[in-house]
């Protein structure tokens, strides 16, 4: 039988996230928790120096990057309480350690996009006026004076920069009644002459980022083909000249280099992320001496060179910093093991499993842990894990939740269903308006091919998932009540209904977002109660152990109490037919070692007992 991993151990090795090089390419900002719990941290990368300026002020989960100020003598950040993800704009000097907290209107979402040239202003996308638009903080006021709004669309809309001279911003947002398309912006920096610079068609998702630093053009993304493609946008002729090949695979820009040669990319193919770039002069790709992986997050520093973070599915992420002159990579800061030995994790295959289609079989990719030394003369038990999103995907990078499950025996596969990104537009709009319809049929066929499997034992296969993965491991053992044995929802979906009238109070650009998804509640209300679990509350037959964050507002906490209370009143009862659990200190999920330590222990005593 495999060895269990130690869970503590496992969980509370260091994570370094939110990685943002500064303006002058010389230091890199981030969050990590080499102390016990998530922190702010500075790291020179010449002199290698890291900084840790802060001491328990920072959120367990921090939801945005750090924003630094353009001299590199400031950092802005977005800090909630609690997962409430109410999120309020602070200062940081770095020089002193001084940290200010900057106005805030209560129950608004403050996130800060970029510092102007001059320092005196900060770009925020804000929900303060009711939906997400763009805002302009006047450093040098105070109060409710300091908040400027620069656009007031009814649609979500976000900024993305300044320009290099700080008179222009790019941004983007919808002004056509198909709420699917997206179209990029250019605006003055005092919000006037808001005008579209790039646009394919009606419903298709186009979006303009980061500046040239000649100021005149912009990074540009476009699905028009079908897929992801990134590309540059002279906004002298409004022309886009487009990088990525017709017919793939997806690509997304990221950022110029400051000598204008080269144009970040993130190739996504086969659930993995691999950087590249383009010479904007020959349009000619460069691809980068990197192992197979996921490399998230390639920012330029330090000139030409590029940082990345580096992972498998077997090895932790590495922060790399990439010589382009001599294509090789030197550690920023290495992933550490602690007392595990990296030998102990399982690999991840990637696969393809057979999946009913309406328009015939397809083949849905997937990841398969398969733990090691298992008696091959049992049959063992066997998981589903359902990612959120839904416009979110699994990638061959390191998971330790599903790590530690493996070591305990249970083989886990992670499918990416129809509604995935990187598997180009049809795969991912397969279930527009169709949520809990192709990507549950995915989720099914899932089951059923695990249940093949000569090692699997087919009446003991359970489901799992967080936010969206949530609503299908709610959905599923409803609709399909004879596939699972037990299923366990986290900060999932009960009622489509509640969730987007509690969203477009609490959260309107998720609101918008679920009407891109699944169009407007009553012009669908039989499709919304037929896609809401708790519409089929009596069919369900497994086991469930419910879990959810008593401070979540995206999917808020009655989408559990009332799915309980639902179970309730058919006659089930709390303890023998279902498992019931809050956190009270907790939202939309935590990357508080101990709060992961809790519920990771509360899910593996759970699938001990009953599956």
């Amino acid at each position: 039988m495999p060895t269990p991993l130690p869970l503590e151990d496992l969980i509370t090795l260091p994570v370094t996230t939110w990685l943002t090089v500064s303006p002058d390419g010389e230091q890199v900002a981030y969050y990590d928790n080499r102390s016990g719990r998530m922190e702010l941290c500075t790291l020179h990368l010449r002199t290698r120096e890291r900084r840790q300026h802060t001491r328990g002020q920072a959120p367990a989960t921090p939801r945005s990057a750090p924003v630094w100020s353009a001299d590199g003598q400031t950092l802005y950040l977005a800090w909630d309480e609690d997962g409430n993800e109410r999120t309020a704009l602070h200062a940081l000097a770095l020089d002193t350690g001084e940290l200010r907290a900057l106005h805030h209107q209560p129950g608004s979402m403050d996130f800060p996009v970029h510092a102007h040239p001059d320092g005196t202003r900060l770009l925020v996308n804000s929900t303060r006026g009711g939906q997400m638009n763009v805002w302009q903080y006047d450093l040098t006021r105070s109060g409710e004076d300091a908040w400027t709004p620069l656009t007031t669309q009814p649609n979500s809309t976000q900024a993305v920069a300044y320009s290099p001279d700080g008179t222009r911003i790019s941004l983007n947002t919808n002004e056509s009644p198909d709420l699917r398309n997206l179209d990029g912006y250019v605006m003055n920096a005092d919000g006037t002459d808001l005008r579209r610079v790039l646009h394919a068609q009606e419903g298709t998702r186009e979006s303009v980022g980061h500046w040239h630093p000649n100021g005149t053009h912009l990074t540009a993304a476009s699905d028009a083909a079908g897929h992801g493609r990134a590309g540059l946008l002279d906004l002298t002729t409004g022309a886009a000249q487009w990088f990525t090949p017709e017919g793939g695979p997806e690509e997304t820009p990221g950022r110029i280099s400051p000598g204008g040669q080269w144009l970040s990319v993130t190739r996504n193919a086969d659930s993995t992320l691999t950087p590249l770039l383009y010479d904007l002069h020959t349009a000619q790709p460069r691809a980068l001496h990197l192992p197979p992986g996921l490399a998230a997050g390639t920012q330029f520093a330090l000139g030409d060179q590029l940082l990345t973070q580096h992972s498998t599915t077997t090895t932790r992420a590495d922060v790399l910093l990439y010589d382009l002159h001599t294509d090789t990579t030197s550690t920023l800061i290495s992933a550490e093991y602690g007392p595990l030995n990296p030998a102990q994790f399982t690999p991840g295959q990637y696969i393809h499993y057979p999946s009913s289609g309406d328009q015939g079989d397809v083949q849905v990719p997937a990841i398969l842990y398969v733990p090691q030394g298992l008696d091959p003369a049992v049959r063992h038990p066997a998981l589903v894990h359902a990612h959120g999103g839904p416009t979110a995907q699994f990638f061959r990078a390191f998971d330790d939740e599903v790590q530690y499950l493996v070591s305990l025996g249970y083989t886990v596969l992670c499918p990416n269903v129809r509604g995935s990104t990187g598997y180009g537009t049809p795969w991912r709009d397969a279930n527009l308006r169709d949520w809990g319809g192709r990507d549950l049929q995915d989720i099914a066929a899932a089951a059923q091919y695990l249940a093949t499997l000569p090692h699997i034992d087919p009446t003991r296969i359970g489901l799992y998932g967080g936010s969206y993965g949530g609503y299908l491991s709610y959905l599923a053992p409803v609709k399909h009540p004879d596939l699972f044995k037990v299923a366990v929802p986290i900060v999932g979906i009960t009622d489509l209904h509640q969730l987007h009238a509690d969203n477009s109070r609490d959260i309107p650009q998720l609101a918008y977002y679920f009407r891109t998804m699944m169009g407007h509640p009553d012009e669908n209300a039989d499709l919304w109660r037929d896609r809401s679990a708790i519409t089929h509350a009596a069919n369900l037959r497994a086991h469930l152990l419910i879990l959810h964050g008593a401070n979540d507002p995206r999917c808020p906490i009655n989408q559990a109490r009332r799915f309980r209370d639902a179970l309730n009143a058919t006659g089930k009862h709390e303890g023998q037919d279902y498992e019931y659990v809050e956190f009270d200190d907790q939202g939309h999920g935590t990357a508080d070692p101990a709060a992961r330590i809790r519920t990771t222990r509360l899910i593996a005593d759970y699938l001990q007992r009953r599956l």
